[in-house]
């Protein structure tokens, strides 16, 4: 298959993008919602409806989007199917610059997931752009733990799903793909901070939009040569970003967990509380598209955690 993989930050005009339709089980009650570390029950019927409504507000913008489970053998497509999670594919791997990086699961629940999609990476994109041993040590990295501020920067949360030890073993391919700073933080492990995009994410060119306790954390800066810390405001501001603490997220997954689909448009939830982007006064003309797809959230994931851009046009 013919993909470019291309990404130097969050915001760009997106163009081509990876996700999963849902699986054929259903949730059926509140214990067992509870037993697999979901919200809710699901109804995977209405689950696949939401998901049309995602690919299809895509695809209106002229997205490439690819379900990588049409694309497995029939032995992996019966497995994949009974995979609750399998939906979440933002945690899978990621673009830096041009190169793919795989994600290790953190959980057992999910390595499944992983081994499927990394063995198509391989073969979509060749060795030299998918670094698949590039992780070899086995430590969690789960991408909804980061975030590519720039060209320059990538912000890095270690915490429930990623471990110090991964990004460790990581930035030295992240360095070779052309950054020259990587920000870790380390959020305070909960539920609701599963993930850095559970609690921040990248609005526009210029504006973060971040929960207000995320002020108080430090952020070390990695170079391929030294370690130092700064608080995130000022790591943030000084790679061309205002940040929006906000204190307004009622819906941790809906409020934060938006999709940028080009500068001007970002995907978002109906649950969302527009207030949180509106109140920055850069962007108050920010278009907002909304879909519904709160089943599909009820896993505890949002927009974001369901896509995985390989082509922003920058």
């Amino acid at each position: 298959m013919d993909i470019t993989t291309n990404c130097w930050n969050e915001y760009d005009e997106l163009k081509t993008v990876l996700v999963c339709s849902p699986s054929a089980l259903d949730v059926p009650d509140a214990q067992t919602a509870t037993d697999v570390q979901w919200e809710k029950p699901v109804d995977q019927k209405k689950a696949h409806e939401h998901f049309h409504n995602l690919v299809h507000a895509m695809e209106s913008h002229d997205i490439k989007v690819i379900d990588y489970s049409n694309h497995l053998s029939r032995q992996d497509a019966q497995l994949s199917q009974q995979l609750i999670n399998r939906f979440f594919v933002r945690d899978l791997a990621c673009v830096f610059g041009n190169t793919i990086l795989p994600g290790e699961a953190g959980t057992s629940m999910r390595r499944p997931e992983y081994v499927q999609s990394h063995f198509l990476f391989l073969d979509w994109f060749g060795p030299n752009r998918f670094k698949i041993q590039a992780n070899n040590k086995g430590n969690a990295l789960e991408y909804g733990d980061v975030m590519i501020l720039s060209k320059d920067a990538v912000l890095i949360n270690i915490g429930l799903r990623t471990s110090y030890e991964a990004v460790q073993t990581m930035k030295d391919h992240i360095f070779k793909a052309g950054f020259s700073e990587i920000g870790v933080v380390d959020l305070p492990r909960r539920p609701d901070t599963l993930h850095l995009d559970m609690n921040s994410n990248v609005a526009s060119k210029d504006v973060f939009i971040a929960k207000s306790y995320m002020r108080y954390l430090p952020i070390q800066v990695l170079t391929d040569k030294h370690s130092s810390y700064q608080m995130m405001q000022e790591f943030l501001n000084r790679h061309g970003y205002d940040v929006e603490w906000t204190n307004d997220v009622k819906h941790t997954v809906a409020d934060i967990n938006f999709l940028n689909l080009d500068p001007e448009t970002i995907l978002i939830s109906t649950k969302a509380n527009k207030k949180i982007i509106k109140n920055h006064p850069k962007l108050k003309k920010k278009k907002l598209v909304e879909i519904e797809v709160d089943e599909l959230e009820k896993g505890g994931g949002g927009i974001r955690c369901m896509t995985l851009p390989f082509e922003r046009k920058s």
